[in-house]
This record gives structure tokens, C-alpha cells and sequence, in this order.
């Protein structure tokens, strides 16, 4: 385990533990940031990149988002924004399985990296919210976008124009969290639940993933070349034609 920084990172095979360590709130300051760009990038490149469960120490936050002292002036807070832009891009185009183990607060840009995530565990003491209008402050558009395609327009408009934070009942009935567990499970249930999609077929894993992450954003021409790019990927892998004859199998028995 990694302990120099403020990010954690323990790895049990094909699942990696990232967890976001800044006490008290686990405050996204520009290190952090670029530590984890950089830690997912590095886990992208894997020739079989694992599992990720992020979440963040202690369990009253995941994360209070962004470190609201490093806005001080354009120059420090520009760059910032572009690491935290590339970051949600990192996230979004990550070939395996991303699940957010929340306990706690995860507001801000936390909430933009439970929109990214594949899967959300989260305990009854979540709350969520994007609190920057009353803070002076926007979320990052890319994060705002996330928040319509994923909660619908005016669930979104509920969180990003009130800035008030909702409890996790709401955050699961609007569809930023998948499910509530007790505290003391949350790590264990994502870690099972991150396992569980990784044991799927990596390559179909990713091209469902990216088709729905990135398909909105492209042209009906683009998203056939991307189909038949997926075919000839996976038509011919071994691993899917393994499942695929299993699957023949099991129903020929019947």
C-alpha cells in the first residue's frame, strides 16, 4: 500500500482499492486531483487492467469535493479545472469496472465521480448535492451534462440550481446511487460488486461501457464503424467465442 500521499492504493489482484485520504473531508485539492488522473491512467494501460473501487477514508465523507482555498486567482484555479476535466474523461473512458463505495457526504465534484462510476454503494448517511452556486462556484460541464444524461433534466436542475444537498432515499429514486447498505458493508458490497462486473468479458465489458458513455456525442456514420469495429473484435476472441459456445450448450441441454 501506498501511503506517501493522499491517495491510498491497495491491489488484490484484479481489484484495486483507491481511496481518497485528506482528513477530515477528503477535500479534492489539485495533488489529489492529479494523483488520481494518474492512477487510472497507470491502471488503463495494464494489459488487463483491474477493478477499481474508489472511496474515501473515515466514513462521514467520501468526499466534500473541491478544495474551495485553491480558488484563489485564474492561474491557479485553470489548471486545476483542466486536471479535473481530464480526470472525469479518465474515468469515463476507463476499460474496466470504476464502483464509488460512498460513506458519508459526497458532494461537489465527489457527486460528478459517482456520475462516472459504472456501479454506486452507498450507506444511509450519503447525502449528495452540487452546493457550488451557493458557494460561489460551478461544477465542471462536462459534470453537468453527466448529471442531466444520467438523473434527467430536472433532477439536475433540482441539485445544480439550489445548491442544497438530498439524502440517500432521493439519491437513489433520481439514480446517482444504485444501492444502500449498512455502513460497515459499503467497502465489502463494492468490492463484490466491482468483482462481479470485472469477471465479465473484458472486451464486451468495455465496448458496452464506451457505447454508453460516448454514444451520444457521435454521429449515426461513427456509431456504425464503432458496431463493426466490436464485431470483428469480438466474433473472433477466444474468450467470447468460449462463452458464447457455453451459452449454446446450456440451452441445447434444455
Amino acid at each position: 500500500m501506498n501511503t506517501a500521499t493522499a491517495l491510498l492504493i491497495e491491489r488484490d489482484q484484479d481489484l484495486v482499492t483507491v481511496t481518497m485520504n485528506r482528513p477530515p473531508a477528503n477535500a479534492l485539492n489539485a495533488q489529489l486531483i492529479v494523483e488520481l488522473l494518474e492512477a487510472i491512467r497507470r491502471f488503463a494501460d495494464d494489459e488487463k487492467p483491474p477493478g477499481i473501487v474508489l472511496t474515501g477514508g473515515g466514513d462521514r465523507f467520501f468526499s466534500a469535493g473541491g478544495d474551495i482555498k485553491e480558488v484563489v486567482g485564474i492561474d491557479v484555479a485553470r489548471p486545476r479545472i483542466r486536471f479535473f476535466h481530464e480526470l472525469l474523461v479518465a474515468m469515463e473512458n476507463y476499460p474496466g469496472p470504476i464502483v464509488c463505495a460512498v460513506r458519508g457526504y459526497a458532494v461537489g465534484g465527489a457527486l460528478e465521480f459517482l456520475l462516472h462510476a459504472d456501479y454506486v454503494v452507498a450507506d444511509a448517511a450519503c447525502k449528495i448535492g452540487f452546493p457550488e452556486i451557493n458557494h460561489g462556484l460551478l461544477p465542471v460541464t462536462k459534470g453537468m451534462r453527466r448529471a442531466v444524461e444520467k438523473l434527467g433534466v430536472r433532477a439536475a436542475q433540482e441539485l445544480l440550481y439550489w445548491g442544497e444537498l438530498v439524502g440517500a432515499e432521493r439519491a437513489v429514486a433520481i439514480g446517482a446511487v444504485n444501492e444502500i447498505v449498512a455502513t460497515e458493508e459499503v467497502a465489502s458490497r463494492a468490492r463484490d460488486v466491482c468483482g462481479a462486473l470485472r469477471q465479465k468479458d473484458r472486451k464486451l465489458f468495455h465496448a458496452i461501457k464506451r457505447s454508453l458513455n460516448l454514444t451520444r456525442q457521435m454521429s449515426d456514420q461513427a456509431l456504425e464503424e464503432m458496431t463493426v469495429a466490436d464485431l470483428d473484435a469480438y466474433v473472433t476472441d477466444e474468450s467470447s467465442i468460449n462463452v458464447r459456445a457455453r451459452f449454446l450448450s446450456r440451452n441445447s441441454k434444455g
